[in-house]
């Protein structure tokens, strides 16, 4: 299944038991697109969430991201990894 990292503005001042929050909005409806939800990283003072996904599409992450209240357009699929 491909893996997609997608970046979120508008985050500042955030804690983390609101990204908690957020993360949960998305986990409660990500079985509809076939998406799952990894990990999320925030960083408060830029403002900025990253968030690691798998599923069928960007269009899929992109759709419940925008149900869960945290639409992005700036999402990437990673074909490649190395570790």
């Amino acid at each position: 299944m491909p893996r997609f990292m997608d970046l979120h503005d508008g985050f500042g001042g955030v804690t983390q038991e609101q990204l908690k929050a957020a993360q949960a909005a998305d986990w409660a409806i990500e079985g509809d697109e076939g998406v799952h939800f990894e990990h999320a990283w925030l960083d408060p003072e830029a403002g900025k969430v990253f968030c690691l996904s798998t599923g069928p599409s960007k269009e899929a992450v992109m759709r419940i991201h925008k149900r869960a209240g945290h639409p992005t357009a700036e999402i990437y699929e990673l074909p490649i990894e190395v570790s």
